[in-house]
């Protein structure tokens, strides 16, 4: 199953976005981007909502509830 960081990174890439791009849109630090993507820590649920707008998905794909 895939995680939750692979698949923002994944995500990511297709939307043609670098970390540092991502981390600016959403307001938060590139590393921040780093760490959610190699599953250090996971993001806040307003943090999930946004990246589901941006990335153009729905919070349940990013959190692995649906496919």
């Amino acid at each position: 199953m895939e995680t939750l960081g692979a698949r923002i990174k994944t995500l990511r890439k297709e939307k043609g976005l670098t970390q540092p791009q991502l981390a600016e849109i959403i307001g938060v630090s590139k590393g921040v981007i780093s760490f959610w993507e190699n599953g250090v820590n996971e993001p806040k649920a307003s943090y999930v909502k946004t990246l589901a707008q941006i990335l153009g998905v729905s919070a349940d794909y990013l959190l692995g509830l649906e496919d």
